[in-house]
């Protein structure tokens, strides 16, 4: 009895654990595709952004080229791209979010929980901030649903909070939306993302300020 009691303890543990786990190689260019995002969204002259994201979705590519079930890695190409997508603008950007859109979804076949559910958390963005039919993917049905499951994984996250409190103030939910961001003002800090979380701090009390005017 006790040999069965521990094998199935072994299989639930191995059941729990990700599909694909990072090597060590892909846990570093994980932090520098992170910490390269950071610095071009929110250090970098606007004007540079494009070239800069252009070059960055390239390493996202060889990275996940390498590793292509890394859950991790497809999420940050995801992102990396979809921001792209933000700096070009224009039609010219719909392929992109769609490349996005793609590896998002690749990123939640292997593992949901990846990276606290990030996968939904850019998901749902994308799909309340592109064109609906016929022009794009657009659904604000679709884009609430991936952000509440985002925060049902990480329900004190800064991004899924801030992304949630975006989406409510988009459709006018004011109250919501305050709620929403000022949780995300009270998420913990992120180790080794200082710059990616005073970036996204401030994106939080411009929108929240943004949001109260709308209340008084």
């Amino acid at each position: 009895m006790k040999l069965i009691r521990n094998a199935l303890c072994t299989l639930l543990c191995l059941a729990s654990l990700p599909t694909f786990a990072l090597s060590e190689q892909g846990q570093q260019q994980l932090h520098q595709l992170q910490g390269r995002w950071a610095e071009i969204n929110y250090q970098l002259p606007e004007k540079q952004r494009e070239a800069a994201f252009a070059k960055l979705s390239e390493q996202a590519q060889q990275a996940v080229a390498a590793e292509p079930k890394a859950a991790e890695l497809l999420i940050w190409r995801g992102i990396i791209l979809s921001t792209y997508a933000g700096a070009k603008g224009g039609l010219g950007a719909l392929g992109l979010v769609k490349q996005a859109k793609a590896s998002l979804e690749q990123a939640l076949a292997e593992d949901p929980q990846a990276l606290a559910g990030s996968a939904y958390t850019s998901l749902g963005s994308l799909y309340y901030q592109v064109p609906g039919w016929p022009v794009g993917f657009g659904d604000d049905d679709k884009a609430e649903t991936m952000l509440k499951r985002a925060l049902s994984i990480n329900p004190d996250g800064i991004d899924p909070n801030y992304f949630y409190g975006d989406f409510l103030q988009r459709n006018q939910r004011y109250a919501e939306a305050k709620a929403a961001l000022e949780k995300a003002l009270q998420a913990p800090a992120r180790p080794g993302r200082e710059l990616a979380d005073q970036g996204r701090r401030q994106e939080v009390e411009a929108l929240l300020a943004k949001v109260q005017s709308e209340l008084d």
